[in-house]
Formats: C-alpha cells, sequence, structure tokens
C-alpha cells in the first residue's frame, strides 16, 4: 500500500469520525453541554498527554508555552476552539445538526475570506465567485428565515479563526493542541468542580454515562492522529476535498438519522454552498494541476 493511499484511507477515517460524531453527542443529549464541554476537554488533555509522554515529547509543551506572545497565542487558539466545541454539543443536543453541517461546508469559504483579508491571500475570478455565492446563502437564509445563520456562521468563523491562529505556531499539531487543553484544563476542573459541589454532576452516577465522557478524550485524539497522518502523505488539495465527508456525514445524521425537518430557504442555501464548494474545488484543483505541471517542465529543462 502506498504512502498516498495510506494518507486517503488516514483522511477518510478522521472525516468519518468528525462526520458520525453528532450519534456520540446525541448519546449525551441529557448532559449540560458546558459540562460535556468540560469532560472533552480533560480527557483529551489525558489522551494527548499520554501520547506525547510515550512518544518522549512532552517536554516540548514547555516551548509551546514559553514566551507570553506564545500562551497569548494558544489561549486564543484555545478560546476559538473551545467556543466551536461548545456549539456543537449544544446544537446536536438541540436538535440543529443540519446548520452544524451546513456551518462545515461554509468553512472552506470562509477560511479563504480570512486568508484575503488578514494574510493578503489572492484569489482567482471562479473562487471570488465562490464566495459570492456563499454570501448569497447566507443572505437568502436571513431573509427567508427572518434571522441569520448564527450557528453555521458562528462554527465556520470560529473554526476558521482558529485555523489562522494555529499558522502562527511552529510546534506541531500533537503538542500545540496538548498546549491548548492544557490552558482549558484549570477552567474546566474549576467548573466541574461548582457541578459537583452542587450535587449536579452525572460522572459517577452511572457507569454507561462516565464511560462515553471518558470516550470523547480518544474521539477528539483519534481524528486529529489521523488528520496529522494524512496530512503528510497526501497534497493539500486532496486533503481539502476529502474534508466534504464531515459535513456531508453531519447532513446524513440530520436529515436520516435524527429526522430534522428542511425547508425551502435550508435547501436552497444548501444548493448555493455546494455550488460554491465545486467551483472553489475545482479551482484548486486546475491550480494544482498547472502547479505540477510547471515542476515537471522545469525539471525536465533543468536536470540535475
Amino acid at each position: 500500500m502506498s504512502p498516498q493511499f495510506q494518507g486517503i484511507l488516514a483522511m477518510i477515517g478522521a472525516c468519518t469520525i468528525w462526520g458520525l460524531s453528532p450519534i456520540y453527542y446525541k448519546l449525551l443529549k441529557d448532559v449540560p453541554p458546558l459540562e460535556l464541554l468540560a469532560h472533552r476537554t480533560l480527557w483529551s488533555l489525558v489522551v494527548f498527554a499520554s501520547i506525547l509522554a510515550m512518544q518522549g515529547k512532552l517536554a516540548r509543551l514547555r516551548a509551546a508555552l514559553g514566551s507570553a506572545r506564545a500562551v497569548v497565542v494558544i489561549a486564543f487558539a484555545a478560546l476559538m476552539i473551545s467556543a466551536n466545541w461548545f456549539l456543537f454539543i449544544f446544537s446536536v443536543q438541540q436538535g440543529h445538526v443540519t446548520q452544524t453541517s451546513l456551518g462545515y461546508y461554509m468553512f472552506p469559504l470562509v477560511a479563504v475570506l480570512i486568508g484575503t483579508v488578514v494574510l493578503g491571500e489572492k484569489l482567482k475570478p471562479l473562487q471570488w465567485f465562490a464566495v459570492a455565492l456563499a454570501v448569497v446563502a447566507v443572505a437568502q437564509l436571513t431573509i427567508g428565515l427572518g434571522v441569520a445563520p448564527w450557528i453555521s456562521l458562528t462554527l465556520a468563523a470560529t473554526f476558521g479563526l482558529y485555523g489562522l491562529v494555529k499558522k502562527q505556531l511552529t510546534v506541531g499539531p500533537m503538542v500545540s493542541v496538548t498546549a491548548e487543553v492544557l490552558v482549558l484544563s484549570p477552567i474546566a476542573l474549576c467548573w466541574l468542580a461548582v457541578v459537583h459541589g452542587r450535587g449536579d454532576g452525572v460522572f459517577g452516577a452511572d457507569l454507561g454515562t462516565s464511560a462515553l465522557l471518558m470516550f470523547s478524550g480518544l474521539l477528539t485524539a483519534l481524528p486529529l492522529i489521523l488528520f496529522s497522518a494524512a496530512a503528510q502523505r497526501v497534497n493539500m488539495v486532496t486533503v481539502g476535498l476529502l474534508q466534504y465527508i464531515n459535513p456531508t456525514l453531519q447532513f446524513f445524521c440530520a436529515v436520516v438519522l435524527f429526522g430534522e425537518a428542511l425547508n425551502t430557504f435550508q435547501l436552497a442555501a444548501f444548493g448555493l454552498i455546494w455550488t460554491a464548494l465545486a467551483l472553489y474545488s475545482g479551482q484548486s484543483v486546475a491550480q494544482e494541476r498547472a502547479r505540477r505541471r510547471s515542476v515537471m517542465t522545469s525539471a525536465a529543462e533543468f536536470p540535475r
């Protein structure tokens, strides 16, 4: 099996876990979102720290948090990912998985917009048109439903800002995520202390629920490990295309498994977003092919 094929399988595995994760959070619908988020943070820290310890890389956490700037960057990344996690958990429990799916479909286009505005990245006309279609989708949803799709927009924006901040970090993904949950852990511990202090904590009251809460650490860590493995073996265009498995499976969970209703405005928004993603992805594939041809041509003209 070639390294590229291994990478594709790893990416499919990561996106499948992310896409089907609403089923897991639906099983914990009676656990308050903040309490569930606190457990996810703490058990993720246990898993990530254990992995780093086995790799002999725990000392790298000190480097990741070795300066005031690094702490600020890590803290901001932690804030963005925790906000994203909380809203996702809340949305699943409240029956808004359709909106989470739309948010993760929007994410690539929001990330492109952030890159253009903040990093000065240049877009091709077709990519600008794709972004414009996403704006139209949001506008028609807002007008049609009388309210902006805040869940979708916030999920896309927080994940986009999280990705932007991660570009400022020089440590590896495993170390940076461990540092993020480490920063969040004191807050999570304090919240669980408050919850259990007033007698409302669910952990320990039921074996099944407690086991599911502990499993949140592995559920968080495993797809990230698979994603990291995929990113090392396949090009970013392929990684980007395969990421659409995640919101597609979320959409499947929402409509088929959870029976969430879709109105005309939502269907129109999905249609616009899917069209935008097809255009953007097509342009990305074309650019990657052009880049490869350029590299091959240069190699042929200037052989070593």
